[in-house]
């Protein structure tokens, strides 16, 4: 016969986080994160379970979040409204997170690095983007044709997106650096004051 105690009842170590986030932060800014993660639609019902609010609340900070520009609304299936994070935001976000770290020097010579990295995709499977070639591709494959297809492994179509789209975030930081710059020089040489 043993002398051990049974074990004591484990909490819920998910349900003691979420209590524990929803006493140190407002709501406002629960719906605000978990609308940051979220790419595809959802209703404020479904954001409101996951920031641990009511649907009314909800619904009342996407909306002003909406306005800020933040979020992205349109009429979903049941004819009512969801949400989700604006692809605008998100490009403004990796765009300030790169200039954060990176010298506009720095951006201009990697933004050369990755144009020279697609051109060598485009020069090297004769065609102008990915997609091109994946129809390429498709139409040699129904063709049957004799003709050697040259074969591209998942590597380097994972590598010609992310190029893609890191140039895309690279190009977008560079424009704001820019545009950042003759804001100061015009508010510089205004003397800090706003002409009619």
């Amino acid at each position: 016969m043993s002398d051990r105690f049974p074990p004591t009842e484990f909490e819920d170590i998910n349900e003691a986080v979420g209590e524990e986030w929803e006493a140190e932060t407002t709501p406002h800014e629960r719906i605000r994160r978990v609308i940051s993660h979220t790419y595809t639609p959802v209703s404020a019902e479904t954001v409101a379970k996951y920031a641990r609010t009511a649907p009314k609340t909800a619904r009342k900070h996407l909306n002003a979040l909406a306005e800020e520009g933040f979020v992205s609304t349109e009429t979903g299936t049941n004819g009512g409204t969801v949400y989700r994070r604006s692809p605008e935001s998100l490009v403004v976000e990796q765009a300030a997170d790169i200039l954060a770290h990176v010298s506009t020097d720095e951006l201009v010579t990697r933004i050369s690095e990755m144009r020279e990295q697609l051109n060598t995709y485009r020069a090297e499977y004769d065609v102008d983007s990915l997609e091109e070639l994946t129809v390429s591709q498709a139409n040699q494959t129904l063709a049957e044709s004799t003709a050697e297809q040259q074969e591209i492994d998942a590597e380097t179509i994972q590598t010609w997106q992310t190029t893609r789209r890191n140039l895309a975030f690279a190009n977008a930081a560079l424009s704001i650096a820019n545009a950042e710059r003759f804001v100061d020089g015009d508010r510089h040489s205004a003397g800090g004051s706003i002409s009619a």
